[in-house]
């Protein structure tokens, strides 16, 4: 029972940063004018079998300022199925999207891997993935190329990198 009800309250700290992130006040990435400046990436790996896709990705800041934390958009161009098993740090935000903590990032530096499995509705031989920053806490990024990745993965288990 203890480790459900830290679930949960993990869960809802997890949501609460996420709507924090889409629109509660936060400055956006690419709104803001002025302030410090970084220039996030994601680079990784994405795979799919029998509806089933595996991301692992590592988020970087080329710098030249620190991000205090970060916020990635996972979005998927097919429906998640509805009971999902997500890592700490990840929460459902729609039917097709899933946010994931990237934390602070050091500038020039690299943060924690995250890697995440969803299940898809149905079984698609293919799904287009879009990958993007939601929130930089305050920290604006000039750069947007290489912090929006997409990435069409097919039902193969081939790994498909981006």
């Amino acid at each position: 029972m203890r480790v459900r009800i830290l679930r949960v309250l993990r869960c809802l700290a997890v949501w609460g940063v996420a709507l924090a992130a889409v629109g509660g006040g936060t400055v956006p990435v690419a709104a803001a004018d002025g302030g410090p400046e970084a220039d996030l990436a994601y680079h990784g790996t994405a795979s799919m079998a029998f509806g089933v896709v595996d991301v692992r990705f590592t988020p970087r800041n080329h710098g030249p300022s620190a991000v205090p934390d970060a916020t990635v958009r996972l979005r998927w161009s097919e429906p998640l199925a509805f009971r999902q098993v997500l890592p700490d740090g990840c929460a459902r935000s729609g039917l097709r999207v899933v946010l994931c903590r990237v934390g602070a990032l050091a500038a020039d530096g690299l943060g924690d891997r995250v890697e995440l499995g969803v299940r898809l509705r149905g079984a698609p031989s293919e799904v287009l993935l879009e990958v993007d920053t939601v929130w930089s806490g305050g920290v604006v990024d000039r750069n947007r190329a290489n912090d929006r990745q997409r990435v069409l993965v097919l039902d193969t288990g081939d790994e498909y990198y981006f």
